[in-house]
């Protein structure tokens, strides 16, 4: 059943428009579970897309399974979608900034309010991101530290290969997910993938994952699913490596996976001179869970994150 969520005038005779899908059980006994899934936050990330469309028609299949409400957003921000921008284009805004909103603010921070009042109520939201255009994800889930205890456990149903815990001062408490979870619907976030890109293979992994999710949580009828036990990881873990200088990555590694101490992740060129800026290796065993794919790199760029344990 699609439904108007929140619907603003535009200029020039336009109206911006968010809407969801309703998936409801045919037949309920009082109140039923209900579990919200969000994408399209920013219009650049297009994994979401995909995992909600096959979702849903993998439901359609077997609507007898389903014994719950999935409320499935698919495209929270329709105008950086339709454009290809990753925030809201004339407003320079990025969506994921203007959380919880406001029903008496600017254009943004209405259809935030409008998003977070049709949220409310569930029993769970899972927000899904791609990466930027710049660095490419591994299936993970991030999690804010202070709501570990409750999060976890939902964490490790969702068939990911990793899971990075955040301190608390690291967050931003604009987006979706830090609003939802201080208004009192557990949310967790799922990122995979570059910018711009689907990659179905990750999409599939983090379906099977949703699935495991939904049995769980008594929406989908069947027994739990065999999925992956992710590496948790907290902050002090990850190993940031940033370009020294501007140049031309040159990257050694054509995906995420494990490293050893030493393994050559690529190298930053100077072309117009023929040499090497930086050489990059792994500063320690571990797992590299971002890496770069944009080669054009300016000073201080992110090139990689890897887990290998806490630094000293």
């Amino acid at each position: 059943m699609i439904e108007e969520v929140v619907s603003i005038e535009l200029p020039v005779h336009e109206r911006l428009v968010v809407k969801k899908n309703r998936l409801i059980p045919a037949t309920t006994g009082g109140r039923c579970p209900r579990i919200s899934i969000v994408t399209g936050t920013h219009g650049d990330e297009l994994d979401g897309q995909y995992i909600v469309y096959e979702l849903i028609r993998q439901v359609n299949m077997y609507p007898e399974k389903l014994k719950g409400i999935i409320d499935i957003y698919p495209d929270v921000n329709p105008l950086g979608l339709d454009t290809g921008s990753r925030g809201i284009p004339m407003f320079d805004l990025d969506m994921n900034r203007v959380f919880p909103g406001d029903n008496n603010g600017a254009v943004a921070e209405s259809v935030a309010a409008g998003i977070v009042d049709d949220i409310i109520g569930s029993d769970f939201c899972l927000d899904i991101h791609s990466s930027n255009i710049f660095v490419t994800e591994m299936p993970q889930v991030r999690l804010n530290e202070e709501n570990v205890d409750k999060l976890l456990p939902y964490a490790k149903m969702l068939n990911a290969d990793f899971v990075w815990i955040f301190s608390s001062i690291t967050v931003l408490d604009a987006t979706l997910a830090y609003s939802l979870n201080h208004l009192g619907v557990p949310t967790l976030v799922a990122e995979m993938g570059v910018g711009n890109r689907i990659n179905r293979e990750y999409c599939n992994q983090m379906i099977k994952g949703i699935f495991n999710l939904l049995i769980n949580m008594g929406i989908w009828e069947g027994e739990p699913l065999d999925v992956r036990e992710p590496i948790i990881s907290i902050e002090g873990e990850v190993n940031f490596i940033t370009a020294k200088e501007t140049g031309i990555f040159v990257s050694a590694m054509n995906e995420c996976g494990r490293v050893g101490m030493g393994t050559h992740i690529g190298d930053i060129i100077e072309p117009i001179e023929g040499r090497i800026i930086q050489h990059i290796e792994s500063p320690t065993d571990g797992i590299i869970f971002t890496l770069r794919k944009n080669p054009v790199v300016y000073k201080g760029a992110l090139i990689a994150r890897v887990h290998g344990g806490r630094k000293s």
